[in-house]
Parts: structure tokens; C-alpha cells; sequence
């Protein structure tokens, strides 16, 4: 097995969020797992990461996988429902596996053992959602059938404050995440007030000024957070790539609400040419507009 490393957090070629900032640590990793699993190990030194980059030939990227304890963990964060993510995780653990193992053994004789995998994708949006849900690949197939000959299941766990109060409890940095969003949303609706802005005066406003608010409001979350020992260090550490990348996040957030009822093809059209003016990258469009329209990563392609 080839074991690929990288947890460079300054690497900005990587589509970053918060999110993905967090987990690019073994530290955190391990302590994810062990929430999630309720167990308790401690060796970092046995998790190797698998998190694509974009730098293999078909240039995929996804929000943060590794290997441990003979399971392949493929995590995705998403603020939008989306029962498109077997999809895109298929696709994800067929790079991975073609990176770990070369393909000329699956010709051999002798069986290949491969790591088990496992794929959960953590919400934090603002649609309603139970603590659970499952999305399956087979409810994607057009012909239904009592037992697919390929099936791939994700499991959503909603992360909102509120929710699934177990694992954020034993997790320090998932739970410091979904106190930071919630805090970012809080002071968001705080701050557009603040200059005599309604909701739908907030979403008509320019770019500027409505990237001004955000700011603001992303810059009191992370100043709340420190005060109360949030994820302190990691605030205090990376405070400015963390405000960067999250005032990306929310205007192309709240972008995206805006336009969400035009019709669809003018509608995605226009959150393209927007996302692309606010300098964030192909990849981070894609998953978005598949994401807030239920597209597939083909489907998308006609409007990039």
C-alpha cells in the first residue's frame, strides 16, 4: 500500500472551509473516529491520510478521508441536503483505492484485501433535518431493483447545535464547529440589523456590501470563540485564513438563496457567474451548485 500524507494546512490548492481546516490534522482525525466509534485510541501514527488533492489525473477533490483500523473513512461537509452524495463518493473511493493499490494486482490470482469503507457526511444547514439520515445509491438508480448489484450508503449526521448531543459531546472540535456556525448565523442576523437591513434587503444588496456585513459577523464569531475557549488555538492560529474562508462560504451562501427561485437554468447560470466572480474555485462551484440543485457532477459540467 502507498501511503499518502498531507496535512499541510497552508496548501492552497485544497478547496478549504473551516470544516476542512480542522480535519486536516491527525489529532483531530483520531479524535472524530473515537466519537464517532466510541473508542479510545490514541496512535496518530497508524491513520494515514487519503484526502484527494486534485493532483491526480482526473483532478478530484474531496473534503477529508484516511485510513485507520483497516476502514476507509471518506467525511464530506455540506450545508445543503443533497441526495446526490453516493453519487460523488463513489466516485471519491474509486480514486482513492486506484491511488492505494495498483490496479495491475486485481488481475492476480490471489484476492486483494482493501480497507472498509465507511462515508458520513456532517450537516450543519439551515433546512430542517433529523439527527440521522441515510442517502443510497440505489435510490439514484432510474430502474429499481430488490437487490442492486452496486450500492453504496451514506450516512448524514446533522451537527447543528441541538443535535446528535452525544457525539458533539465527545467530540471537542466537532462541537466547537457547531457552536462557530451558529455563532457566525447569530451574529450574521445581528449585524444586518444593525445597518437597518431586512433579510431581503440584505440578499439585494451589492457584493461588497453584503461581504462587509459577513465579515463583520464572521469576525465576531471567531472573537466570541476565543473569549470563550472555542477552539481557541485553532482561532488564534489561523484566525485569518479561517475569517477568509468563511466569508467565501456564507456569501456564496447566501448567494445562492437568492437566486434558488429563479428559474433553474437562469438561476444556476447567474450563481456560476457570481461564485466566479468572488474568486472561488471550479471544484468549490461545482459541489455547491450540486449541492443547492441536486445535480450530478456531469449535470453541473454545462454550466462551468
Amino acid at each position: 500500500m502507498k501511503k499518502k500524507q498531507k496535512t499541510d494546512l497552508e496548501n492552497k490548492n485544497h478547496k478549504d472551509t473551516v470544516f476542512r481546516m480542522l480535519y486536516r490534522e491527525k489529532k483531530e482525525l483520531l479524535e472524530l473516529y473515537n466519537a464517532l466509534n466510541g473508542t479510545n485510541y490514541t496512535n496518530e501514527d497508524e491513520l494515514v491520510v487519503t484526502t484527494l488533492e486534485g493532483e491526480t489525473l482526473l483532478n478530484m477533490k474531496n473534503d477529508v478521508s484516511y485510513i485507520f483500523n483497516d476502514e476507509l473513512n471518506l467525511f464530506e461537509h455540506q450545508s445543503t441536503p443533497c441526495p446526490n452524495i453516493p453519487l460523488r463518493d463513489l466516485s471519491y473511493v474509486a480514486s482513492i483505492y486506484r491511488e492505494q493499490f495498483d490496479i495491475s494486482k486485481t488481475y492476480k490470482v490471489l484476492p486483494l484485501k482493501i480497507p472498509t469503507p465507511r462515508f458520513v457526511v456532517f450537516y450543519n444547514g439551515t433546512t430542517p433535518m433529523e439527527d440521522e439520515k441515510v442517502y443510497k445509491l440505489s435510490d439514484m438508480f432510474e430502474k429499481k431493483m430488490d437487490t442492486p448489484e452496486l450500492e453504496l450508503i451514506v450516512k448524514v449526521l446533522n451537527i447543528n447545535e441541538g443535535h446528535n448531543e452525544k457525539l458533539l459531546k465527545a467530540c471537542k472540535t466537532l462541537r466547537g464547529y457547531s457552536i462557530f456556525v451558529s455563532k457566525v448565523r447569530k451574529y450574521i442576523v445581528e449585524t444586518r440589523l444593525q445597518h437597518g437591513k431586512d433579510d431581503e434587503e440584505f440578499l439585494c444588496l451589492p457584493d461588497n456590501s453584503r461581504k462587509a456585513i459577513i465579515a463583520e459577523a464572521v469576525g465576531k464569531a471567531i472573537n466570541w470563540c476565543i473569549k470563550n475557549d472555542v477552539l481557541k488555538e485553532f482561532f488564534q492560529k489561523y484566525r485569518e485564513e479561517a475569517a477568509r474562508v468563511s466569508i467565501l462560504e456564507y456569501s456564496a451562501e447566501k448567494h445562492l438563496q437568492v437566486i434558488k427561485e429563479e428559474g433553474l437554468d437562469e438561476g444556476i447560470t447567474g450563481a456560476v457567474e457570481i461564485l466566479k466572480k468572488m474568486d472561488i474555485d471550479i471544484d468549490t462551484i461545482s459541489e455547491k451548485i450540486c449541492e443547492q440543485y441536486h445535480l450530478t457532477p456531469d449535470q453541473a459540467k454545462k454550466y462551468l
